[in-house]
């Protein structure tokens, strides 16, 4: 799942990306408004990290700039002010949740796969596909009860056709997921995943829409 990373702060920046990497989120970032605006408008991200306090362009007129332009993206706004009034001002501009620093980084993680879970209608915290599940709380994939070891890649292409496991999904769409914005992308590469999950997790997992791309199989 690709977010977008939003927070002027270099530091608290540098360990937000790290925590949300480790978590198995491929990670864009940028430092102000003005970056924050384009990214938002050009990129297909799941979810986005906003905080409010940014130079060039604040964060509020960024989240107001994105919900005119029509993005429907998940955003989570950070930001150092508590006020009630403030939160409301923000959920109003078209935020989804609201965190106020400071803040322990298991609950943006918690927030997080809340706010994915409703963008596509999962209620269950855990996904399940007959004998496969995968736990976004852990990172973590079990078949018929036994875990299975997955790389970064591997685990962000599963979780993607698991969230998404009534549709057929491209090869474009899969790479713009696994990968942020400055990593050297190659659709080819898909392949090469999908053999592997198959390889770990059975030839039936993954099917393939021939010119399409990929959708879930069923594991009875």
């Amino acid at each position: 799942m690709r977010l977008l990373l939003v927070e002027d702060d270099a530091a608290l920046a540098d360990r937000l990306a790290t925590t949300l990497t480790q978590a198995g989120y491929a990670v864009d970032r940028a430092a102000d408004g003005v970056d924050a605006a384009h990214l938002g408008e050009t990129e297909p991200y799941q979810l986005i990290v906003l905080d409010l306090g940014l130079p060039g362009l604040d964060g509020l007129s960024v989240l107001k700039q994105w919900r005119a332009g029509g993005l429907e993206t998940p955003v989570l706004v950070l930001t150092a002010r508590s006020a009630w009034t403030d939160k409301v001002e923000g959920i109003d501009a078209g935020a989804d949740d609201y965190l106020a620093k400071p803040f322990q980084p298991e609950e943006l993680l918690a927030r997080l796969r809340a706010l994915a879970r409703r963008a596509h209608g999962q209620a269950n915290p855990v996904l399940e596909r007959g004998r496969l599940r995968l736990d976004p709380r852990a990172a973590s994939v079990t078949l018929d009860g036994a875990p299975v070891t997955l790389t970064a890649q591997e685990y962000r292409l599963l979780h993607h056709l698991m969230l998404n496991p009534e549709r057929t999904v491209s090869r474009t769409e899969l790479t713009e997921q696994l990968y942020a914005q400055d990593f050297d992308r190659d659709s080819n590469t898909i392949e090469v995943f999908v053999a592997r999950l198959r390889r770990k997790l059975g030839s039936e997992v993954i099917e393939t829409a021939r010119g399409l791309g990929y959708r879930l199989g069923a594991t009875r």
